[in-house]
């Protein structure tokens, strides 16, 4: 190894041990500050905090890895994570599987993962377990089971999942028809910033002939697409 390898290296290694050092000394605020700050400036710490386990940082790690086009590196630190816990993590893995980042897609691995996820609490797990049991990948075609996973994410603020569980209550499928439930479901997603809800939400107050406020969501709906 040339002798200004050797330095680089050595160099590389002493700035990562002061990184380290300071993350240590960090307040939780700081440390926050730090890692999920912007990722041209951050990803040295990230990158520093991720080596030394801390899951937050490997699941940081693996999202500016992604953003970077890496989709191996990314799955390798959302396992990494995932093993210690971090249900956002799990349902990135799962996402990985499903949609072949950095491994080949499998859709029943996918929902294994994002169970897991749920099951942890993340309310994208319930949202992305709930599509593949709508179209019956990697698991059993379950429109009933899809509903109440979509339910159960939009208990927990998700907006897609709102918009989701408003059709569903809208066409009847996998539930009984209720369109006073579904247009309620529309209106929390458009409130909540979703455009395909607010495009929903827009059709049935034009319906109901409320066309200057239906015209309204029309519009915040095509700014949010834009």
């Amino acid at each position: 190894m040339a002798r200004a390898t050797r330095l680089a290296r050595a160099q590389a290694a002493e700035a990562d041990h002061a990184r380290v050092n300071a993350l240590l000394a960090m307040s939780y605020a700081e440390l926050r500050a730090v890692l999920t700050g912007d990722p041209a400036t951050a990803v040295e710490w990230v990158e520093s905090a991720a080596r030394r386990g801390l899951r937050e940082a490997q699941l940081r790690l693996g999202r500016i890895l992604l953003e970077r086009g890496d989709q191996a590196g990314a799955l390798v630190w959302f396992q990494r994570a995932a093993g210690q816990g971090s249900a956002e993590a799990m349902n990135m893995v799962g996402r990985a599987n499903e949609l072949g980042w950095g491994a080949l897609a499998d859709p029943a691995a996918a929902a294994a993962w994002y169970r897991r996820a749920a099951q942890a609490g993340c309310a994208w797990g319930e949202y992305n377990l709930a599509n593949l049991k709508f179209d019956g990948r990697g698991v059993a075609l379950d429109l009933e089971g899809a509903v109440a996973g979509y339910r159960r994410a939009s208990a927990m603020g998700h907006a897609r999942a709102m918009n989701l569980l408003g059709r569903c209550l809208e066409e009847g499928w996998g539930c009984a028809p209720d369109p006073d439930e579904a247009a309620r479901w529309y209106r929390r997603s458009a409130e909540a910033g979703y455009f395909r809800a607010q495009i929903n939400h827009a059709s049935i107050l034009a319906q109901r002939g409320l066309r200057e406020e239906a015209d309204r969501w029309f519009e915040r709906a095509a700014a949010s697409e834009a």
